[in-house]
């Protein structure tokens, strides 16, 4: 049995941060567990490749929700990354930190150090970007780990549309959505590097595990943290068939994500006692709040029949397809370097809003007749055509994730009780009605022959919001399942992510967000690593 002074669970997001922080000094000792494999492949490289991720079980959980009544009694989908990086290597690579407010609320629920002013440095340490192109500025970072490229000049022409049409709704523009100006439509930045995917393992791990004092185990399927008394004190996981237990001289990491976080502390005893008795394990603490308070962004889209060129037109023929890999493999440039969410931003849906309430998301691609199992990006629609999609920002329904028996291989339940607030049906009813508003701008008249869906039959609020019900679903931004907070009746963790009750266990992943932040969730999980490696250093040198 090895021992070593950090053992981190999950090579994902803030895994791959924290591996490349606690190891840097060489003072320290470090064992990353992964339960995935290496990602090597060329579809987690080329940045259109997500397409062909999305329903891979080699790098991807594959998870399903359960029936939720709300959403026309659907089963949600919602992949997660079961690979070198987790999902920031099979996410739509879009950079959004989120709106400063977003953090400050962080801070103003009991969890100090969280502010905006207290995280933004983070979030400039962890990136190397292309908006700080004359070096480091108030706003943005340049050097750091992680490149964030500015695609303003390769995206889809259909873009200028979108923002044309912006301009005539009055809403705002913005060059920069993670800079002083954060409101308005824009050109999305993305996590790119040279037109290859810039993922939390290639920018943090890769350049880390040529230090021989961290050890990296793939295909590490973790069972259990092993407690003495109230101290976490090893793991148990089986690699490629063979038990293997590891013990930690200083903390055990949890960095699962939402989803499989929450499912380890239970599976290790951490938990409602009741809950986990009924499921044949014997709790080592109590802790009601493991796997409650879920939160996620519901997205709802609208597509239409383009009177111009899209990328249908490009990834819907051969020459098309010649083109675009030509121009990739010679110079990675082109739509195969990019995602599919060219442009979006932060938008409010009225003037009776405080702050921006809705996320903008715009496609120059549609696929209206996908194959089940299968995102079909690289065989859209025949005619030209694009999408807007819609999120609000910030929701007030509240799912939870559970075990369903004692077997780490069994798929935790996942129950999204989605739109169970009055306050959510009514921003999903504002947020169909603000996308029927931005098609009817005099850009937009000119652009859609036709609209695809939800069509022109929809009419009227209810109808639209019946849509949204029957079509909405995650933005897979799944959060809080073990959130921090200073009531360990109602949170897992501390401020500094320790586990309210034990010693030597901290949970370090989008889990632990006391809420979801506006936008995107991969940008401020990278922020949350960086913050956290700090202080495991900190409490490390104190001893």
């Amino acid at each position: 049995m090895q021992t070593f002074d950090y053992i981190i669970v999950g090579a994902g997001s803030a895994g791959c941060v924290l591996a490349n922080r606690l190891s840097a000094s060489g003072a320290h000792s470090v064992l990353l567990l992964e339960a995935g494999g290496a990602d090597h492949h060329f579809w987690l490289k080329a940045p259109i490749g997500y397409g062909m991720t999305f329903y891979n079980p080699k790098v991807n959980w594959m998870y399903r929700t359960e029936p939720d009544a709300a959403l026309a009694g659907r089963s949600g989908y919602w992949p997660r990354g079961r690979v070198l990086g987790g999902s920031s290597s099979i996410n739509g690579m879009v950079f959004v930190r989120g709106q400063p407010q977003d953090f400050d609320d962080w801070a103003a629920c009991g969890n100090p150090g969280w502010s905006w002013a207290d995280v933004l440095p983070y979030f400039k340490r962890l990136e190397d970007s292309d908006m700080a192109s004359g070096g480091p500025d108030d706003w943005r970072g340049q050097g750091g780990p992680l490149h964030v490229s500015d695609v303003r000049g390769q995206v889809h022409p259909l873009c200028r549309d979108f923002l044309q049409a912006g301009a005539e709704l009055g809403l705002p523009a913005t060059d920069d959505i993670n800079g002083p100006q954060w409101e308005g439509v824009t050109i999305n930045q993305i996590t790119t590097r040279k037109g290859l995917r810039e993922s939390a393992s290639t920018a943090y791990l890769r350049p880390a595990l040529k230090r021989p004092n961290l050890q990296l185990i793939t295909h590490a399927l973790v069972e259990r943290v092993v407690f003495k008394g109230q101290r976490a004190s090893a793991v148990q996981c089986v690699v490629d068939g063979q038990g293997l237990v590891a013990q930690a001289r200083r903390e055990v990491l949890v960095c699962g994500g939402a989803v499989n976080s929450p499912a380890l502390l239970q599976l290790s005893g951490v938990g409602d006692a009741e809950f986990l008795r009924g499921k044949g394990i014997r709790p080592v603490h109590h802790a009601a709040a493991v796997g409650r308070h879920m939160q996620d962004h519901l997205c709802h889209d609208h597509s239409y029949v383009a009177r111009k060129p899209s990328l249908n037109q490009t990834f819907g023929t051969w020459g098309g397809k010649l083109w675009a890999g030509l121009r990739y493999v010679l110079a990675r440039r082109g739509p195969m370097a990019l995602g599919i969410n060219h442009a979006g931003g932060f938008v409010r849906s009225d003037a009776d809003e405080t702050r921006p309430n809705f996320q903008l998301y715009f496609s120059p691609l549609t696929y209206s007749k996908p194959t089940p199992g299968k995102r079909q990006l690289l065989k859209p629609d025949a005619q030209p055509g694009f999408s807007i999609s819609v999120q609000p920002c910030r929701p007030t329904s509240r799912g939870f994730i559970e075990i369903r028996d004692a077997d780490p291989r069994t798929p935790p339940r996942i129950v999204t009780n989605a739109l169970s607030t009055d306050y959510d049906v009514e921003q999903m009813r504002k947020a169909a009605l603000f996308i029927r508003r931005f098609s009817q701008t005099p850009t937009m008249r000119a652009l859609i022959s036709r609209e695809i869906s939800p069509g022109p039959s929809c009419q009227g609020a209810d109808a639209l919001l019946q849509d949204a019900r029957e079509r909405a679903g995650t933005l897979f931004h799944p959060v809080s399942t073990c959130r921090m907070g200073s009531d360990p009746a109602h949170s897992v963790v501390n401020a500094r992510l320790q586990v309210h009750g034990l010693q030597g266990l901290r949970v370090v992943d989008a889990s632990v967000f006391p809420m979801v932040t506006s936008g995107n969730t991969n940008a401020p999980t990278l922020m949350l690593a960086e913050r956290a490696a700090d202080w495991i250093l900190e409490a490390a040198h104190s001893r």
